[in-house]
């Protein structure tokens, strides 16, 4: 390998970085090493090149990304006491040392992601919208898709697309589901030419390692794993939960699920070495800082993205910590009432302490960001009667699979005692899970493309009101097609498909059965005051510039249809089915018959 070659790919993001113009360095070493005469002068070439390469790769940041698996906004007692006025001490949960790295980095108050989880995974790591990449929804091991069940997509289907996929639900369904994407396309034959670009494949030069939940590779289909998106593997598990004990068998499973399948073994996950921890959450600790430990003798620079299956389902913790719960004072504070759930967040909460802890340790803080956040809102409903539900995200409304705040606003906190990072620095400003991916680019001295949707939110940290207008994006869409068993906090009833978009201060959810409310989120950020009917011209405004993205961007494969057995005499909501997008935008806008076959739902509904 030339040492031009070597400079090239290690200085060049430095240049960008630091402003270098690189073209302008290259060409002069180019003709510097022209010229060289001597073996005095090459031998110092190389060396200068060295030089460059270590600069390149100690300057740099490493980053270690957090992702938190259903955590609720006000799980974590510094934004609970942000929106509640109620002081850490006072509340159920404990998060010290989140609410530490709040308390000393930048954090944002109003941060979108997915209602679930894969479609926000797939957002951090692409940079692009899910539902427009074809990421709808979380699904179960149970999902056929054309690649598990070895049959042929129609023409324009992915081998990882999902045949039909719902909940069975006992109330009358108007509309049927749309699908879901199980995987992010890498080239494989299924993928029929697409390769969805990924955040590792950016960061040039650095070691990227993954830990965690994955659950974006078809449940242990060969070809969509962490390492064919340029990952190193340490220890993880293809699926949207896993018993936090007792889970090494499960992970390390070979048998397939569906026998038809493709491939000689299932390739959902591996437990990694055991370094003896019963609980999950602290297991997963134990490896980031076996990771942080070994990164910290290379000045290669690293990315550790971290995805904890806490706090989700199955709920299961330290008996010790549900007992400490139990005998809290505060039980039930803010509507939180399961000291099963609490325990789990504290030892969320403990995790991340542990990993600081190792930064700061090992030396690599001062040149390292740690960004935390989570991948939706917090459950706070049940479907069996008497059960706690796991959290309440009040004061906001809803929860996680619907598409009002508690359901997408989640926490996203920056910091870094490096410098890198601003301290103690609140931003109001709206942004969302897309703008991950081109704000560690753009540390990291890369470029990420322009066709994303995602947009850097390194200006925001000099500007946190964002006003120079220099965080380029006002306008927010989300997508979810399905009827779930999840409860809508308007009705009780199943939650049915339903889109929205945040435009400025107004947000519009497009209920598809024929409902839409609007939200002033500056004066109401609590979604209390529906302003549909007050302010007509603006609901249709917003209805219209959603339903023209959801036609630009999303598939029609992805968007509900007409359920051709749906009978609406038995239809117990008390407003009847409509479809707006006829009456409002023309019949070329109507929602059309279902699919076919593929669009059959089990049972009668």
């Amino acid at each position: 390998m030339s040492c031009q070659y070597v400079m090239a790919q290690e200085t060049a993001p430095l240049a960008r970085f630091y402003g270098i113009e690189w073209l302008a360095i290259s060409s002069r070493v180019t003709a510097f090493f022209i010229n060289a005469m001597s073996h005095r002068i090459f031998f110092s070439l190389i060396l200068l090149s060295s030089s460059l390469c270590a600069i390149a790769a100690t300057e740099r940041p490493n980053f270690v990304f957090f992702l938190a698996d259903d955590l609720g906004i006000c799980d974590v007692n510094a934004y609970a006491e942000r929106f509640t006025k109620t002081p850490a001490a006072q509340q159920f949960f404990e998060t010290p040392n989140i609410d530490r790295i709040v308390r000393e980095g930048f954090s944002f108050s109003t941060t979108y992601a997915c209602p679930l989880c894969s479609p926000t995974r797939a957002s951090l790591l692409t940079g692009k919208n899910g539902a427009a990449l074809g990421v709808t929804t979380a699904t179960a091991g149970s999902v056929r898709t054309f690649y598990n069940t070895n049959t042929t997509p129609p023409a324009g289907w992915l081998a990882q697309d999902s045949l039909y996929w719902g909940d069975a639900i006992p109330e009358q369904q108007p509309l049927i589901n749309g699908k879901a994407l199980t995987a992010l396309p890498t080239g494989q034959a299924g993928d029929h030419g697409r390769t969805d670009r990924t955040l590792p494949s950016y960061l040039v030069g650095y070691r990227n390692a993954f830990m965690g939940k994955w659950h974006l590779g078809g449940h242990g289909a060969q070809g969509w794993q962490p390492s064919d998106h340029g990952f190193e593997e340490l220890a993880y598990y293809d699926s949207g939960g896993s018993p936090h004990f007792d889970w090494r068998k499960l992970w390390d499973r070979k048998t397939k699920w569906f026998p038809e399948m493709p491939q000689h073994e299932l390739r959902q996950g591996k437990s990694g070495p055991d370094l003896g921890n019963a609980y999950l959450t602290d297991e997963q600790a134990a490896h980031a800082e076996s990771f942080l430990r070994d990164a910290a003798k290379s000045d290669k620079p690293f990315l550790l993205y971290h995805c904890a299956f806490g706090v989700h389902s199955p709920w299961q913790a330290k008996p010790e910590d549900i007992a400490h719960f139990k005998a809290k004072s505060t039980l039930g504070w803010n509507g939180q009432r399961d000291p099963v759930y609490a325990a789990m967040v504290k030892s969320l909460d403990d995790s991340v302490g542990r990993i600081i802890r190792t930064l700061e340790q090992t030396g690599l803080a001062k040149n390292t960001i740690f960004v935390f956040m989570s991948d939706n809102g917090g459950i706070d409903w049940t479907n069996k009667p008497g059960e706690i539900p796991p959290t309440d995200n009040a004061p906001f409304f809803g929860g996680k699979a619907c598409l009002y705040e508690g359901g997408i606003r989640v926490p996203l906190t920056f910091w870094s005692p490096g410098g890198l990072i601003p301290k103690g620095v609140w931003s109001d400003t709206p942004v969302d899970s897309t703008d991950l991916l081109p704000t560690l680019v753009d540390f990291s001295g890369g470029t990420a493309p322009s066709d994303i949707d995602g947009r850097s939110l390194r200006p925001l940290f000099s500007d946190p009101t964002n006003a120079g207008k220099n965080y380029a994006k006002d306008t927010f869409y989300w997508h979810y097609p399905f009827n779930v068993h999840a409860p809508s906090p308007v009705d009780g009833l199943p939650l049915t498909p339903h889109s929205a978009i945040r435009h400025g201060k107004d947000k519009l959810i497009f209920n598809w059965n024929g409902e839409v409310h609007l939200y002033d989120l500056a004066a109401d950020p609590y979604e209390k005051i529906d302003l549909a009917e007050k302010q007509p011209d603006t609901a249709r405004r917003l209805f219209k510039e959603l339903n023209t993205w959801l036609k630009s961007r999303v598939a029609d494969r992805y968007i509900p249809h007409l359920n051709p057995r749906y009978i609406a005499v038995e239809d117990h909501r008390k407003l009847p089915f409509r479809d707006l997008r006829a009456e409002w935008l023309g019949p070329d806008w109507a929602i059309t018959p279902a699919l076919g076959p593929l669009d059959k739902p089990a049972g009668n509904r």
